[in-house]
């Protein structure tokens, strides 16, 4: 039975409502834990009026993360407008925004289980494709030299951004300042080598032997 009677809503109002409901309680279960008859209960209504506005429970699954993907998309969106190091700055900053400020619901949805779940992997999977693309847009707009390995720097310097929002403490001093700052100089350090590997690596050589011990002389 219903918790309490539900106030009329307009089907896309309750839709949305419902969607809203099983965002929320992502902080606290996984995926695969989200009960819709708890869901239906928090909105005052039955289970079987929650399936009149979505087909399935996949289909609900589905809508609650694309919800949330495409919250955390439009957050990490700067302004086309902005110089090429604001724009990198916006990105970054949008970023550390809405992750610290969401870390529960992340884990479940973005970096959880649901990014393999088989009712939602395709969701994330784009979400994080537009995220790369980004990326590889923001080191073109610094002017940054092309290179092959552009996609998987991409990615790499979001799974390097995703551990460390996800981990970085927030109780310090000036933490969101420093977290942004330590994403930067990733983003710079990373994705302007891509253009000589070569280089860096007769630099590491030349480095390890400078450093290496001499032998005994005969």
């Amino acid at each position: 039975m219903p918790e309490k009677r539900a106030a009329r809503l307009h089907p896309d109002e309750r839709r949305a409502q419902l969607v809203a409901i099983g965002v929320d309680m992502l902080a606290d279960c996984s995926l695969d834990e989200l009960s819709t008859d708890a869901v239906a209960r928090r909105a005052g209504i039955s289970r079987g009026l929650l399936f009149h506005y979505f087909d399935s429970k996949r289909d609900f699954y589905r809508s609650v993360v694309r919800r949330e993907c495409d919250a955390f998309a439009a957050a990490t969106a700067p302004d086309d407008s902005l110089d090429p190091v604001v724009w990198m700055r916006a990105f970054i900053a949008g970023f550390v925004a809405y992750v610290t400020g969401r870390r529960k619901v992340y884990r479940a949805l973005v970096r959880g289980a649901a990014g393999s779940h088989p009712a939602a992997g395709d969701i994330v999977e784009a979400t994080r494709a537009t995220l790369a693309q980004r990326v590889v847009e923001g080191q073109r707009r610094l002017g940054m030299a092309p290179s092959p390995r552009l996609t998987l720097a991409a990615r790499a310097w979001l799974a390097f951004a995703e551990e460390a929002v996800t981990g970085w403490p927030l109780d310090e001093p000036d933490a969101l300042d420093e977290l942004r700052a330590f994403l930067e100089s990733g983003f710079v350090r990373l994705l302007g080598d891509l253009d000589r590997p070569a280089a860096l690596a007769v630099r590491g050589t030349a480095h390890s032997s400078a450093n290496c011990p001499s032998g005994p002389s005969s």
